[in-house]
């Protein structure tokens, strides 16, 4: 009960504790007759169902207040005021976060209003100092409290406290100590307290009800009177409160409020707050942002999606909120010759989930570390951590980059003078996605085909991309293959084995002795043949003829090209042409060496003649 003027608690204070697993729970704070009722106790008569109220001072007001709050602040505040009837109200039905939690009840006005209160399990009603009204209607005792000792109390001193009983003849009072023992205590005296103290030992820990019984020759309908508890001086809270509603009491009003979020669940931790009879507002936990608001039941009106006023009585109302989330949207892409290539399918981890490219992945805002995948064939680098904004979609892209490998094999790579080599260049990769790429070919002089020197095309992971290409080779040098446009180079070689040589001797009378040794070698850049004549002498000469022949048929007649001269400075040379034979005027003893270009349409294995002397 609450007691206006002149009572030494200005309000009565009640603890509810909501841990962790708890949380969300249905209280179910309700109150029975949490109204002034002027019919209750009139001109000093008490009235058919009579409860407790009492107003000493005629047609004054008269209030009384219950507030629930907690470390977020006031979740709810009523008012009740005067009526003529007693009825059962709903205070609060919903859930509530994690915490401690006060109700707080206070009235204004001469005069007391008695009430009940009860809340759902697994919840309790606690306090340390509270009022009670004993009614002299009640043939059963009233359980006032309950005190929880615990072991750790041993050897300390549990102090129970009474207040305004008004002496041994209005009403008697004891505590059932555990096993079920039962200890009078002593009833205080009008506008005083009265204390028992109880040493505890180990048979007294446990559960202690305290009891109050108005007896026969009271001189009061009912009595108003203070508990209080104590360890010691300090301060102990008892479990109070439950009731069972009269028979054909209905309840008057409840407020049932759900906050959910858009898929209708229950929103941890959320809850709501009453402002007066008339207005409702969710509490949301840290973050979550308000959707809608929705009056399912009931009569009122839907101010925002964080307030609705409503008409006491039966109502429902649904609040939508969303918890703050963003998107978050993951690709991979091959980076390949400047080329971004779409990879789909790729693994990666983000915020502890697997999931795989392209992907939107939605996320609470913050920072989320993006971890990729190896891919076979390719090197990949993380990226930068995504940060996610609410209602924003951040972009997060995975570069991997192909590992390529280009390679010219020229089979076979030593033949003959203008025979033909397969070139075969390779792009490949272990790469499992597929890129596209050109194959080039790029011959040197003295190098010919008839077929396509590049080839465009897909390659990936065993499906190489491949170029074939029969090259004739007449002069040993380097052919280059490119890979566009990744600007991959590479280069396979071929050698010519030389055409061939012939050598000549003679000796003549007086001693003389010669000797001529040809060589044919195919020309720089393709252009013919380097015909290559080292004569030797030990004696002096005149008139010496080397003999060359040029090759026979052909479609084009062979040419010889300018003739080089090198030898012993005092000869006198000057050589000069003479059908097939190269006349020297003079020679004297020592090595001279002459060349010229052969042109022929023959083969390297065709244009090597037998040479000859005379003189």
């Amino acid at each position: 009960m609450s007691v206006g003027d002149k009572w030494p608690q200005a309000q009565e204070t009640y603890v509810i504790r909501v841990s962790a697993q708890d949380a969300g729970k249905p209280l179910g704070l309700e109150v029975y007759s949490p109204t002034f009722n002027l019919a209750d106790y009139v001109d000093g008569r008490r009235a058919d169902g009579y409860f407790g109220d009492e107003l000493y001072a005629k047609n004054e007001p008269f209030e009384t207040t219950f507030t629930l709050s907690g470390a977020g602040g006031t979740v709810l505040e009523r008012r009740f005021s005067l009526n003529r009837e007693h009825t059962w109200e709903s205070l609060f039905s919903g859930g509530l976060g994690a915490g401690t939690y006060t109700l707080k009840v206070t009235s204004k006005g001469n005069g007391k209003n008695s009430f009940a209160l009860r809340v759902a399990e697994p919840f309790r009603l606690e306090t340390s100092d509270f009022s009670v009204n004993a009614r002299s209607t009640d043939a059963e005792p009233l359980l006032a409290a309950r005190v929880n000792v615990t072991a750790d109390w041993v050897g300390q001193t549990l102090n129970l406290l009474n207040y305004d009983v008004d002496g041994p003849l209005e009403a008697e009072l004891w505590a059932e100590q555990p096993g079920g023992r039962r200890v009078n205590l002593t009833p205080s005296e009008n506008g005083k307290t009265a204390t028992d103290a109880f040493r505890i030992t180990p048979d007294l820990v446990g559960e202690w009800r305290l009891y109050i019984r108005v007896l026969g020759t009271t001189k009061q309908y009912s009595n108003a009177i203070r508990f209080s508890f104590r360890r010691g001086d300090q301060p102990i809270t008892g479990s109070v409160g439950g009731f069972e509603v009269p028979g054909g009491v209905k309840i008057a009003n409840q407020l049932l409020v759900d906050v959910v979020d858009p898929q209708g669940r229950p929103i941890p931790g959320a809850s709501y707050q009453l402002v007066g009879d008339a207005v409702v507002r969710p509490v949301l936990p840290p973050g979550y942002l308000p959707v809608s608001g929705t009056l399912i039941q009931g009569t009122g009106n839907i101010v925002s999606s964080t307030e609705i006023r409503y008409q006491p009585g039966f109502t429902k109302i649904r609040f939508v909120a969303r918890p703050p989330q963003g998107q978050l949207l993951i690709e991979a892409v091959a980076v390949f010759a400047g080329q971004r290539i779409p990879l789909t399918g790729v693994p990666f981890q983000v915020g502890g989930q697997t999931l795989a490219t392209p992907a939107t992945v939605p996320l609470a805002p913050g920072e989320y570390p993006v971890t990729p995948t190896a891919v076979p064939g390719s090197s990949v680098t993380p990226p930068a951590a995504g940060r996610v904004t609410d209602s924003g979609t951040e972009r997060v892209t995975i570069e991997y980059r192909p590992l390529v490998d280009l390679t010219l094999i020229t089979s076979p790579d030593v033949l003959n003078l203008c025979d033909v080599t397969q070139l075969t260049a390779v792009a490949k990769t272990e790469f499992p996605y597929r890129l596209t790429g050109k194959v080039n070919l790029n011959l040197p002089a003295g190098w010919s085909t008839d077929y396509p020197l590049d080839v465009t095309g897909e390659f990936g992971q065993g499906a190489p991309l491949r170029l074939k290409v029969p090259v004739r080779v007449c002069r040993s040098d380097t052919a280059e293959a490119v890979l566009d446009p990744a600007g991959l180079r590479t280069t396979g070689q071929a050698r010519v084995r030389n055409p061939g040589g012939a050598n000549v001797t003679r000796t003549v009378q007086g001693g003389a002795r010669a000797s001529l040794n040809k060589s044919v070698d195919a020309a720089a850049q393709g252009q013919g043949y380097v015909v290559t004549l080292v004569f030797t002498v030990d004696s002096t000469l005149e008139n010496v003829r080397l003999i060359d022949p040029l090759p026979a048929a052909g479609a084009q007649p062979a040419v010889r090209g300018p003739l080089q001269v090198q030898g012993p400075s005092l000869a006198n040379l000057n050589p000069r042409l003479d059908g097939d034979a190269i006349v020297l005027t003079r020679v004297i003893p020592g090595t001279y060496t002459l060349t010229y270009t052969l042109f022929s349409d023959q083969p390297g294995d065709r244009v090597v003649t037998a040479p000859d002397l005379s003189w």
